[in-house]
């Protein structure tokens, strides 16, 4: 069993809640976590890098000058790497960095991070959060006084909530992600885990 701490909007802590044990209470696969962790992050790659080889670059394939009898070395032509500006060899060439992880093993990923920052008191709740307008301000006093502040959050946000969203966008330490996109990557990455007591609802009602 994971509980969490509720606080009101204005940031004063009320009580402590249960968290659903599906989600929060299971114990944390750490292989499943990484296989997500390493897709999300490759998935995330260009994979344009190309550098060229040796029929690509400008140059002749003429040998340079006879084998033997010059006092130089040897070479073949001067489009070899050894050669200034000759090409690269062994160089990067484009490629997909796609990695497939199975639905199963997402799924199982992703609980196990969240369940990871409950058992470690990382998760924390808010009835609501009232912004009656972006005020950065209001942001920082709510998140002091619930003991957040300069500690590496993410909140889970719902549509209703792009006041908090605009309110924190100039906050080094603080980031967001809609609850229906946030990921294993998302939530290991953060230390603390804040959302409204709708969101929680909409996080676990079926979505995953």
């Amino acid at each position: 069993m994971s509980n969490a701490k509720l606080y009101a909007s204005s940031g004063e802590f009320k009580s402590e809640v249960e968290l659903p044990a599906e989600f929060f209470g299971i114990e944390p696969n750490e292989i499943a976590i990484y296989l997500a962790v390493k897709a999300i992050l490759n998935n995330r790659r260009q994979g344009s890098a190309h550098s060229k080889s040796k029929s690509e670059i400008s140059g002749g394939t003429r040998k340079p000058w006879k084998q033997k009898g010059t006092g130089n070395a040897r070479a073949g032509q001067n489009t070899s790497p050894i050669w200034v500006r000759g090409n690269k060899a062994h160089g990067p060439k484009k490629r997909k960095y796609f990695e497939k992880v199975n639905k199963k093993v997402k799924r199982l990923a992703f609980r196990s991070a969240l369940s990871s920052r409950a058992k470690d008191s990382c998760i924390g709740l808010f009835e609501n959060f009232d912004f009656s307008a972006p005020k950065t301000k209001e942001f920082l006093t709510m998140v002091g006084k619930a003991g957040f502040e300069q500690k590496n959050v993410l909140f889970l946000a719902t549509p209703e909530e792009r006041n908090l969203i605009r309110s924190l966008s100039n906050v080094p330490w603080a980031r967001w992600a809609w609850v229906k996109d946030v990921n294993t990557y998302d939530v290991m990455r953060a230390r603390h885990i804040l959302m409204s007591q709708e969101a929680l609802k909409l996080l676990t009602g079926g979505l995953r």
